[in-house]
């Protein structure tokens, strides 16, 4: 059976002709389908609110958590409660989930009461009551490969495992946030890998999702422990919270710099739900207060600077920096990472295609694309140049011109997708005079002010006619105002 991989298929249908045909033919997402979509039945039996669902493994039966304190299972084909049970919380319920391999019959929830409970289904009991975390239980994770052993999630900022197996009352921390993001971060989700058990996605306050590696993790803890030297040290040393390599991180590349308007708005950005596609190859994560995110787990790359060319060659070379959408090993993914010491260039060398003319038929496509521009129809225009730059990806051009759609259109992360075009068109035609400026502009608009100023220098250096343009003015004077605003005690 060929992998499915939807981040891919979804980019197809998006820039290739007959690919939303394809699309919808793959994953049967017809427009008659969705119309005969609807509401089949109501399952009553909660007094509050419904905040969390679980199916079993077989896909037969439906377990929910509510404010009311109580669990529900259902026979959700024939619209039939089974069974229900007060689970012994003094809270809301936030999540409940079956353990894998106990026939159905091991329920567990977490709630706003701080407290994980493990409940027997056969006998209607609460057979463990753990009360390790300090605040509220926001997810629990179980894993087929992990029969006897399942994760929390808190608002304490800590993921904590319990095994079943053991006696003991108490659970262990398995990660603790707080060591290296601070005493204020709370955790929020979590999900396991259904391919690989040993992969843990976690979800907090702030743009990254983080995923780990429970061996290394535990490995690591072995070592600590047989060490005569490691005395009182823990997993959460904070000299060194993390073995190397035991954790990915993954965000979307505008919003680091996103988050003072966020703490400003009075709102946070938090990852509030995770979870890995079938074949675990994808991560999907709702970014809380801001978009909902699809990872591609099989395209790794170490983060890299974006980074500008120094000069205008006329030999038909160009210094030219990399940059990167997904990252690894204890770095950042899909972020922007600029040096503290300047927006600089190392010394490597790129070849630069010529500026080529575009076939009869693409030459069309760029034109409707233009039209659009002119009518304000920014996604249309994107889309449009999309098609184009699929068929003619050295065209330097119609990155510039996808650039400017997504300057104008102005939706969360577009500056971002703009400035990676910019440094696209640069990089294959150094002379483009708009990519250079609207780099600058993208700089700007990302709150990188200090770049921005160089960029714009950079622009004026190289192209001087344009130095005093009303455009070159007006981007000066926003630059001037925000360092003042910096320097003055601002954000």
């Amino acid at each position: 059976m060929a992998k499915v991989n939807i981040t891919r298929d979804l980019i197809r249908r998006q820039i290739k002709e007959r690919g939303a045909l394809s699309f919808e033919r793959r994953y049967h997402v017809t427009d008659p389908f969705i119309r005969r979509l609807g509401l089949e039945a109501e399952l009553q039996g909660h007094s509050g609110c419904v905040n969390c669902l679980e199916w079993n493994e077989k896909g037969d039966l439906l377990a929910s958590g509510s404010d009311d304190q109580h669990t529900i299972v259902w026979d959700p084909l024939h619209h039939k409660k089974l069974l229900s049970m007060h689970t012994g919380h003094t809270a809301n319920i936030f999540s409940v989930k079956f353990l894998p391999h106990a026939g159905d019959r091991i329920l567990i929830t977490g709630a706003a009461d701080s407290k994980v409970h493990v409940h027997d289904l056969t006998v209607k009991e609460t057979i463990h009551m753990f009360g390790d975390h300090t605040n509220r239980v926001k997810r629990i994770a179980t894993a087929p490969m992990w029969p006897n052993t399942f994760w929390s999630a808190a608002e304490d900022g800590l993921i904590r495992q319990y095994d079943l197996r053991e006696n003991s009352k108490h659970s262990e921390v398995l990660i603790d946030l707080t060591e290296y993001c601070g005493q204020l971060v709370e955790a929020k989700c979590l999900t396991v890998n259904p391919q690989d058990n040993n992969c843990l996605a976690v979800g907090a306050s702030g743009p990254f999702v983080r995923l780990y590696d429970i061996r290394m993790i535990h490995n690591h803890r072995k070592s600590m422990k047989q060490s005569p030297s490691a005395g009182v040290h823990t997993f959460c040393d904070r000299q060194k919270p993390l073995p190397d390599g035991a954790a990915q991180y993954y965000v979307a590349g505008h919003l680091p710099v996103k988050l003072p308007d966020y703490n400003n708005r009075l709102r946070v950005l938090v990852a509030t739900y995770v979870t890995f596609s079938p074949n675990g190859t994808e991560l999907l994560v709702n970014m809380g207060g801001e978009q909902v995110y699809l990872f591609d787990l099989t395209y790794k790359q170490r983060p890299y600077t974006f980074l500008l060319p120094r000069k205008c060659h006329s030999s038909g070379e160009v210094q030219n920096g990399k940059m990167s959408t997904n990252g690894v090993s204890n770095g950042v993914s899909n972020g922007l990472h600029l040096h503290s010491n300047g927006f600089r260039l190392p010394e490597s060398r790129a070849h630069v295609s010529p500026q080529v003319e575009l076939p009869p038929y693409l030459e069309r496509v760029k034109q409707q694309a233009n039209e659009a521009f002119a009518c304000q129809q920014w996604t249309q225009a994107i889309q449009l140049y999309s098609k184009a730059v699929q068929r003619a990806p050295h065209n330097a051009m119609l990155y510039g011109n996808r650039a400017a759609a997504y300057m104008k259109r102005k939706w969360d992360g577009d500056h971002y997708d703009a400035l990676r075009d910019c440094l696209k068109a640069i990089s294959l035609n150094p002379c483009h005079l708009k990519a250079h400026f609207r780099l600058a502009r993208c700089l700007f608009e990302l709150k990188y002010v200090a770049e921005a100023l160089e960029c714009l220098d950079d622009f004026k250096g190289k192209f001087p006619e344009q130095a005093h343009s009303s455009a070159c003015d007006a981007l000066g004077r926003d630059i001037t105002a925000a360092l003042f605003s910096k320097n003055d005690g601002g954000e």
